[in-house]
C-alpha cells in the first residue's frame, strides 16, 4: 500500500508539471517595444497587424473607423483593451470597440465594458472585450470563435456635430489566458481562418492581394493534443492502481490450511 501511495503521489506530481506553468498568466506586454504599430487601418482589408501583448497606438479624428487584427489560436481566451485620449473641449461621445472573427462574424462579449458613454469632462475612455475561448472546431451553424486572425474595430457610435472630424490618440492592447484542456473539443480545422490561407505560396495572389503572416508565437495549435490527455492518462493509471490496492486489501490469506479442499 505504502508503494501504490508513492506511486500516485508521483504521477500526480507529474501531472501538474506537464500542465503549463502560466495558464493563468496573461501576456505581458513589452516594455519600450519600438516595433509596435503607431497606426491603423480604416477597413478589414487593412488593418494593422499587431501581436499579442503589444500596445499599438494611432491617430484619428472623432468619427474614423480604426482597424487592426491579431492571430487567436484554440483554447485562448483574449481580451481586448482600448483606450482613447480626447480633444480637451468636447461634448458627451460613445465610444465603442467590436471584434470580428476570421468570418468577419461579430463575436460577442462574455464581459467588460465594449460601449461606454463619456460626459464633456472626460479626457478618456476605456473599453474592454473579454471574447469566448477560441475552440478548435465547430459546427457550421454555430457562432463560436474559430483560430485564425481577429479583427478589432473602434469608432464613435454617438457625438454631436460640433465634435465630428476632432483629433483623438487610440490605444490598443490584446492579451490572452490559455484555459488548456478545460476547453478542448474533438476535431480541428483544416486551416486557421487567416486572410489568404488557400494559397500556399507567401507571395501575392493572382489578383494582388497580399497574405497576412499574421500568427501566434510558436505557430497554430495542431488542433488534438491538450492537457486532457495528460490528465486522462494519469486519471487511468491511478484508477488501475486503487483496483489493485482494492483486491489486495480484500482477498484475505486464502483457504486456512486445516481446512480441506472442497469444504
Amino acid at each position: 500500500m505504502r508503494a501504490i501511495r508513492a506511486w500516485g503521489a508521483a504521477l500526480l506530481m507529474l501531472g501538474l508539471s506537464a500542465a503549463p506553468a502560466a495558464a493563468d498568466t496573461p501576456t505581458a506586454s513589452p516594455s519600450g517595444d519600438s516595433s509596435a504599430p503607431t497606426q491603423a487601418g480604416t477597413s478589414f482589408r487593412t488593418a494593422t497587424e499587431i501581436e499579442q501583448g503589444q500596445r499599438a497606438t494611432a491617430n484619428g479624428s472623432t468619427g474614423d473607423y480604426l482597424y487592426w487584427s491579431f492571430p487567436a489560436d484554440a483554447g485562448q481566451r483574449p481580451t481586448v483593451h482600448a483606450t482613447v485620449k480626447l480633444p480637451e473641449q468636447h461634448t458627451t461621445q460613445t465610444w465603442q470597440v467590436d471584434v470580428y472573427d476570421g468570418l468577419r462574424r461579430r463575436q460577442a462579449c462574455q464581459w467588460g465594458a465594449q460601449t461606454r458613454t463619456v460626459g464633456a469632462e472626460a479626457a478618456s475612455v476605456d473599453l474592454t472585450c473579454v471574447l469566448r475561448t477560441v475552440r478548435a472546431w465547430s459546427e457550421p451553424w454555430a457562432n463560436d470563435p474559430l483560430p485564425g486572425t481577429y479583427y478589432i474595430r473602434l469608432t464613435v457610435v454617438s457625438l454631436s456635430n460640433a465634435d465630428l472630424g476632432l483629433p483623438v490618440d487610440a490605444a490598443v492592447q490584446v492579451d490572452s489566458k490559455d484555459i488548456g484542456g478545460a476547453a478542448a473539443v474533438d476535431g480541428s480545422l483544416a486551416e486557421p481562418l487567416v486572410p489568404g490561407i488557400a494559397v500556399t505560396a507567401k507571395k501575392d495572389d493572382d489578383r494582388g492581394a497580399v497574405l497576412s503572416d499574421i500568427e501566434p508565437d510558436g505557430g497554430w495549435a495542431s488542433g488534438w493534443w491538450s492537457d486532457r490527455w495528460v490528465w486522462t492518462g494519469i486519471g487511468a493509471i491511478l484508477a488501475a492502481l486503487a483496483g489493485i490496492g482494492g483486491y489486495a486489501l480484500t482477498r484475505g490469506s486464502g483457504r486456512p490450511s486445516h481446512v480441506p479442499p472442497g469444504v
